[in-house]
């Protein structure tokens, strides 16, 4: 999105680097608010648990006819009328690949917004990723090390912001790592780049069998672009600049492409069986956290991309989709 100054505050962007040091000085009050949002989102989701093998206990069922007598739990059956079956966790090696977009499109933010893009993505990833280590699920940075316990999201923390200050041109593209099975890949950007080379590197990450889940963190004016009169546009990347006479004028054809990137995107998760999530920086955070951990949660579902054999890169039809 562009960056809009008005005719009479027009000034250069501001330095990148200086954007950079802000924004990772800033990760460690991020990490309390995130901590704060999932907190409040505890209470209003589901667990991931599943029945399965595994050797931690998990619930109580009544008997039925399909169980062996040897799963019988005697001891809980004989305080009641009926028989009772202990069942186990479903136990595996699950990991969850979180990215966050620090590029400098990220940095964006308008008076109708609070927050940056950056900010926001941030606080989302941490949050998201002290829900799953609760849930006991390993988290990890998209191309490092996964961790499980207390530490793990404090780590997370520390990986995003030494990226930050490691390079000032952070791609906007999540990096082809390779993942393995059992995996999740949750990514959080506001995905405006060129639908060809996302799409691309978004199959990379999905032809290995993981789950996907985006997140599309958008300022509310690069929805409504709410400018009027001659206004300046400076590209966040590139340094391209644009003076409109009248920015009002540029408003339909602008909803329009943003429109035609959005359903581009749409039709490329539901081909890879992939799930997108809309999230504006003027709302509450814990909004989009409750969704996303439901659309997690949801595991009777297996949405995994499997390239057909006779159209390498294409898979077969989904008889449903959460795009």
């Amino acid at each position: 999105m562009a960056d809009p100054r008005d005719r009479d505050t027009v000034s250069p962007l501001q330095d990148l680097e200086t954007r950079a040091h802000l924004l990772a000085a800033r990760v460690p009050a991020l990490l309390v608010e995130a901590q704060r949002v999932s907190h409040t989102v505890t209470h209003g989701i589901h667990g991931r648990r599943r029945a399965g093998p595994g050797e931690t206990f998990w619930q109580f069922r009544h008997f039925e006819n399909s169980d062996s007598a040897s799963s019988i739990d005697w001891r809980r059956s004989a305080s009641s009328d009926h028989l009772y079956v202990r069942e186990r966790e479903w136990e595996a090696a699950h990991t969850a690949w979180l990215w966050v977009d620090i590029s400098a499109s990220m940095q964006f933010q308008s008076h109708l917004s609070s927050t940056s893009k950056a900010e926001r993505a941030i606080v989302l990833a941490l949050a998201m990723g002290e829900l799953l280590v609760r849930g006991g699920e390993r988290i990890g940075l998209l191309g490092g090390r996964p961790r499980t316990g207390r530490a793990a999201v404090r780590k997370l923390a520390e990986s995003i912001s030494r990226r930050i200050g490691e390079d000032n041109d952070t791609e906007s593209l999540p990096p082809a790592a390779a993942l393995g099975r059992f995996s999740e890949c949750i990514l959080f950007s506001d995905f405006l780049e060129p639908l060809d080379a996302l799409a691309a590197r978004l199959e990379r990450l999905a032809v290995q069998g993981v789950r996907g889940y985006l997140v599309q963190i958008l300022d509310p004016a690069e929805e409504t672009l709410p400018y009027s009169g001659r206004t300046q546009f400076m590209a966040s990347e590139g340094g391209d600049q644009m003076i409109a006479g009248r920015a009002e004028t540029l408003r339909e054809r602008y909803h329009e492409r943003l429109t035609a990137h959005r359903q581009g995107l749409a039709e490329e998760l539901k081909r890879l069986e992939w799930s997108m999530l809309l999230h504006h920086t003027d709302r509450p955070a814990e909004e989009v956290l409750l969704a996303l951990h439901a659309r997690l949660a949801g595991l009777e579902h297996d949405y995994r991309y499997r390239p057909s054999a006779d159209k390498p890169g294409f898979a077969a039809a989904a008889e449903e989709t959460t795009a």
